[in-house]
């Protein structure tokens, strides 16, 4: 029986795309920078995926992850560079202005508060990840809420569990589930941590080897049968 659901927020409860496209633009004109066209943006995500990937790696730290990004993408844009750290500042502040939700999902949370314990698990900053709960009033609905930020260690880490554990107390493995949308973060991270993993895959993507997925769903709210049968 399913006593537990660690949600991941960015891409699982939240629609961050929608919040990025917002708030990146947002900072382009703070910062007059002209304006961020869809294929600018587009660019710069698979920036972005490729340094989020390599934190999860283990390969660069937050810090490097968070500017040298921007750096990158203002550089192979022509835009100027010398701008990426104060532009990451205020990009982590605008991030939480917009909220979007994958599914209803604020009714889903809503539905089971009380009847399992439920927390939020992010790499986002500290500073975009409070500001967005606040705003999406998802954290008056949680039963605590881990921020890498404060943990001082990433998603897919063991590390990052075993501290969840450490505050949430003890639990069979089978009792707990993590959903979420990244199979080399929440998926990997629930492997690691050795609980049940279920991967939210609204876009039908293709899985990866070696990347064990107990359940996969394509909407939130088919989260409800799968408690029914765990």
């Amino acid at each position: 029986m399913i006593k537990v659901i660690l949600w991941d927020v960015d891409g699982t409860l939240l629609d961050f795309g929608a919040a990025e496209k917002v708030a990146i633009r947002q900072c382009f004109v703070s910062h007059d920078m002209g304006e961020c066209t869809d294929e600018m943006l587009g660019r710069y995500i698979v920036i972005n995926r490729k340094y989020w990937e390599a934190l999860e790696r283990g390969e660069l730290t937050k810090p490097e992850v968070l500017v040298g990004r921007f750096r990158e993408f203002f550089q192979a844009e022509g835009l100027p560079v010398e701008k990426a750290e104060s532009f990451n500042e205020e990009y982590q502040v605008r991030l939480g202005d917009t909220v979007v939700f994958c599914d209803n999902a604020f009714d889903l949370i809503q539905k089971y508060k009380g009847q399992i314990k439920q927390y939020a698990v992010t790499n986002g900053t500290k500073v975009a990840q409070d500001r967005k709960l606040k705003n999406s009033k998802l954290d008056t609905l949680f039963d605590g809420i881990f921020i890498s930020d404060v943990l001082g260690v990433e998603k897919p880490n063991k590390e990052f569990f075993d501290k969840v554990f450490e505050s949430i107390g003890t639990y069979e493995m089978d009792e707990v589930m993590i959903v979420g949308d990244s199979l080399t973060s929440d998926i990997k991270g629930g492997n690691n941590a050795g609980i049940l993993t279920c991967w939210y895959n609204p876009k039908k993507l293709a899985p990866t080897p070696n990347i064990n997925v107990d359940v996969e769903i394509s909407n939130l709210w088919e989260i409800e049968q799968i408690l029914q049968k765990f």
